[in-house]
């Protein structure tokens, strides 16, 4: 089996398992349409750039006031 995940984003499976919201220590949720790893208990979305997941909270984007993923903003 591969490690790295399935839909294609060359992120690792594994590392997904073990990354937390660094402000919230709480899980995180993949957003594979977004590239994005959701952190429900502190409405961000940490944007996922070429596999990489960047956990900077001053990276982050809010989620909307439904806690939906919604758009990400462009760079």
């Amino acid at each position: 089996m591969n490690d790295q995940d399935d839909r294609g984003t060359g992120v690792d499976r594994k590392l997904l398992e073990l990354l937390a919201c660094p402000l919230t220590k709480g899980p995180l949720v993949f957003d594979a349409e977004n590239a994005e790893l959701i952190s429900k208990s502190a409405q961000l979305a940490y944007p996922v750039r070429d596999g990489i997941p960047i956990m900077l909270v001053s990276e982050a984007r809010p989620l909307d006031e439904q806690g939906a993923p919604g758009k990400p903003k462009s760079r």
